[in-house]
């Protein structure tokens, strides 16, 4: 009878916590999709306060009165199932990246000064992974999951300004992974997490989709996070004895580890040389800006030898010299001044003057071909004459002289006027 009764107990227990772990899956999984229907909205503050409370411990106050004993103090999503803890977790540092992205003036508009500036640094000192390994997984490094490893390391690999936290976090994780731990007593006494935490069992290749994610990390580790250190040596001897990797990903990684190499040298060859050309062109500069320095104070010094120069020169003989220089010149200029009134009463007007000789010498020359006419051709002096006699005849006529010398008059009177325009334009 005391057997039933305890049988019955222990059944009823178990679908109590079934039905408890089945609406806190619910919850979460709720939670989950509507942060990532405002992250996709770009809503980030929104989308944060909706998964922030199932990724971080309860109050203290809410676990000394939580009726789950053994699930209090941890964040909800440490009891939940694989396959929502990667989902959680990588939507969260996906999250972070985005916020860091934003920048300064953005971020701290949407989420203020200070809280955003407390998620960037999650990102840049590499704390998240503590967050993450504390509050999903108990503080045990070693049980994170792949994927989220994956996640993280690239979150540092991306936004930290040192990668010696990123390898020291993944040589933590390989070492737990290769070599499981199986006394987590130290680390939590919750059974319920006992139940659900990750096996460690195998390496992490036990399945492809566990072989792949293993694959990544190795690819991380060795062709990013350690040669971003420096450490090309030991990522080529890491690479040479890794026990997941078969010949041919060896010489796959091995090659790609060169080729890192070779550009990482080449590049800074070219960063050299062109330090070297800005290095050529600022002294180039400098003799430049000295020479034209040299040649100003040259020239400076030069203006003072003459100014001082002109200054030690006497003033009186300079006086003397211009007055010597000047007396020639105001006797011409008197000279000219009292010859020009005596020039225009004795000297005709050029006009005048041109026009009487031209006058005298045509009449010399019709006379001179008056003569040779006569001599040479009668005929045509003496039908000259006539000419000369039918127009005296002609003008001997009263009527007909006053009409030649009404034409006369008007003719005269037009070239009067004309030469009267002619003048008035010419003044203006």
């Amino acid at each position: 009878m005391y057997g039933d009764l305890g049988s019955s107990r222990n059944l009823g227990a178990s679908v109590s916590s079934l039905s408890s772990s089945r609406q806190h899956s619910q919850h979460i999984a709720k939670a989950y999709r509507q942060a990532a229907q405002l992250f996709l909205t770009r809503r980030l503050p929104e989308a944060l306060s909706t998964i922030e409370p199932i990724i971080t411990p309860p109050a203290q106050d809410d676990v000394n009165g939580s009726p789950d004993g053994d699930l209090a103090g941890y964040a909800p999503i440490a009891t939940a199932s694989r396959g929502t803890r990667v989902k959680v977790w990588s939507f969260y540092l996906t999250f972070l990246n985005a916020v860091v992205e934003l920048g300064a003036e953005e971020g701290k508009l949407a989420f203020g000064s200070t809280r955003w500036k407390q998620l960037v640094s999650k990102c840049r000192d590499g704390s998240v992974w503590d967050d993450v390994a504390r509050d999903g997984y108990a503080g045990v490094e070693g049980d994170v999951d792949a994927e989220v490893v994956v996640n993280l390391a690239t979150l540092l690999l991306t936004h930290s300004p040192s990668q010696r936290l990123n390898q020291h976090k993944l040589e933590t994780y390989l070492s737990a992974s290769a070599n499981p731990v199986f006394d987590i007593s130290s680390h939590m006494t919750s059974s319920a997490y006992l139940q659900r935490r990750p096996s460690q069992q195998n390496n992490g290749t036990d399945t492809p989709r566990d072989l792949n994610t293993r694959l990544k990390l190795l690819e991380l580790y060795t062709l990013h996070v350690l040669p971003r250190n420096d450490e090309w040596d030991y990522a080529r001897e890491f690479i040479s004895m890794s026990e997941v990797l078969d010949d041919e990903r060896k010489e796959a990684f091995l090659l790609a580890l060169h080729s890192l190499k070779e550009e990482k040298e080449d590049a800074e060859k070219r960063e050299e040389r062109l330090r070297q050309q800005q290095q050529e062109q600022l002294e180039q500069r400098r003799r430049e800006t000295e020479a034209r320095r040299l040649e100003q104070s040259r020239a400076e010094d030069e203006r003072r030898k003459r100014e001082e120069e002109n200054r030690r020169q006497p003033r009186g003989s300079d006086e003397v010299f211009r007055g010597k220089g000047n007396a020639p010149r105001q006797a011409a200029s008197t000279s000219s001044r009292a010859s020009r009134p005596a020039k225009k009463a004795v000297t005709p007007p050029p006009g005048l003057y041109h026009r009487a000789t031209a006058l005298l010498s045509s009449m010399h020359a019709m006379i001179t071909n008056t003569a040779h006419s006569m001599t040479a051709n009668p005929m045509a002096f003496f039908r000259t004459l006539l000419f000369l006699l039918a127009f005296a005849v002609a003008f001997g006529r009263r009527d007909l002289r006053e009409r030649i010398m009404r034409v006369l008059r008007n003719g005269l009177d037009k070239v009067r006027r004309t030469v009267g325009m002619g003048v008035k334009v010419s003044y203006i």
